[in-house]
């Protein structure tokens, strides 16, 4: 490579990175004394940037050219052999670690805390994944069912006086329900089309949410949202409560034991019968209209029945979801349930790899513990992830875990590689 050519390169680059980072991370908005808004800037974090940028650009022209990077090699061939084995080996290792959670950190509230959220949206990742992974449908307005899930659960308890037990399945119902309004409409959509619509149900939802007041509360939500409880125990320091009565010494980390458990039931739950679906016929028609909707009508499938029941099916465990989140908040508003929720359970679901139950656990957990960890960089943790998202995408366009185990086999289960599949749809 030429170094003029490079320099070129490398400036364009630059000039592109302080364009994008001139307003970004070159001015910082604070509120001043009088509450006004002032503005800093920051010019020595822009050159910095812009200065990596070209020197990154420079380096990248002067050692590989125009050579295109194969990272899929970067993986032994030997490794990537037992791909399986190790995802047999994962999944049970992933669930006796998630058993033992409550036991290895009982005294640390934010572990626990961190924990029962990354669960919620594994369960979230998992009910999306039917949607999107299974079936082949973007949608874009998942936290919808999320909303209409936890704003159900809180206005029956409130209103009728129903408990957390007979609230979580009026809830997903309800969900569902509303699952299968939004697949009339979209029937004949598909593609970025498919994706605008949903994207716009969720905004309708969340605009209703924010503007029925005499119904949803508004901006103000709902508060005192009812906690469960073990069995009719509550978790207080009274005689008839959950301490008193198994006469152990009261402690407030007695509750986020048990929700983490109900989480980690219902996350479990959501996985086995989306494993049990997707090996039925229904299973095997939502990968038949995600492969090839026109192929899949022309074999006598039902592509209205098999829409409906994906967004169905989806939106259920949307709606469980809701209510868990609803009972452990307590208090529930529209700003819960903004586009922003729905973008990072997509990503967990592409990034994990879509239709791997596995992948999808593991993205969660990467990409909400490293949320957490990067707290501190709370300027540039979005950047980071941003960049690490872009090169997972490069490197594992189909996601972490881009391999199939097919539900129907002659002979034996094998594995169906990511690149087998490139290569049928070429």
């Amino acid at each position: 490579m030429n170094v003029v050519t490079a320099l070129k390169r490398a400036g364009i680059a630059g000039a592109i990175a302080f364009g994008l980072f001139s307003l970004l991370i070159g001015i910082r908005t604070d509120t001043g004394p009088t509450g006004a808004l002032t503005l800093t800037g920051r010019p020595d974090t822009l050159a910095i940037l812009v200065a990596i940028a070209f020197a990154g650009t420079f380096l990248r022209e002067i050692v590989i050219g125009d050579r295109r990077i194969d990272f899929g090699r970067l993986v032994p061939p030997a490794l990537a052999a037992r791909g399986p084995k190790i995802a047999s080996v994962l999944a049970p290792a992933l669930l006796a670690f998630a058993i033992a959670v409550p036991v290895i950190w009982y005294g640390d509230r934010y572990i626990l805390d961190l924990s029962i959220m990354i669960l919620t949206y594994v369960m979230l990742g998992w009910g999306l994944n039917i949607v999107v992974g299974l079936a082949g449908l973007l949608d874009l307005g998942y936290v919808a069912f999320y909303a209409v899930g936890a704003y159900s659960y809180a206005l029956l308890a409130q209103n009728f006086g129903l408990n957390f037990w007979i609230g979580l399945p009026l809830a997903g119902i309800l969900a569902s329900f509303w699952g299968v309004l939004l697949g009339f409409p979209v029937l004949r959509l598909r593609g970025d089309y498919l994706a605008i619509v949903t994207l716009a149900f969720g905004e309708i939802i969340r605009l209703v949410l924010l503007n029925w007041q005499s119904f949803t509360g508004g901006p103000n939500g709902i508060s005192g949202i009812p906690r469960p409880s073990f069995f009719g125990l509550p978790f207080n320091n009274d005689d008839g409560g959950f301490a008193a009565t198994f006469g152990l010494e009261f402690s407030s980390t007695h509750r986020i034991v048990f929700l983490y458990y109900v989480i980690l039931v219902l996350a479990l739950v959501t996985n086995l019968v989306t494993i049990r679906l997707r090996r039925l016929p229904i299973g095997r028609a939502w990968e038949a209209l995600r492969e090839d909707e026109i192929a899949c009508r022309s074999l006598g499938i039902n592509t209205t029945n098999t829409k409906l029941t994906a967004f169905a099916m989806g939106a259920m465990f949307g709606g469980f979801a809701g209510a868990f989140f609803a009972t452990r908040q307590g208090f529930i508003s529209p700003e819960s349930f903004t586009f922003g929720e729905s973008a990072l359970v997509l990503a967990i679901v592409v990034l994990g790899g879509m239709g791997s139950q596995v992948g999808v656990a593991i993205a969660a957990v990467v990409m909400l513990g490293g949320f957490e960890f990067f707290r501190e960089f709370a300027q540039y943790r979005m950047l980071v992830f941003g960049l690490a998202m872009v090169a997972i995408m490069i490197w594992r366009p189909r996601g972490l875990i881009a391999t199939r185990v097919p539900s129907v086999f002659l002979k034996e289960r094998k594995m169906v590689a990511a690149e087998l599949v490139e290569e049928a749809r070429k």
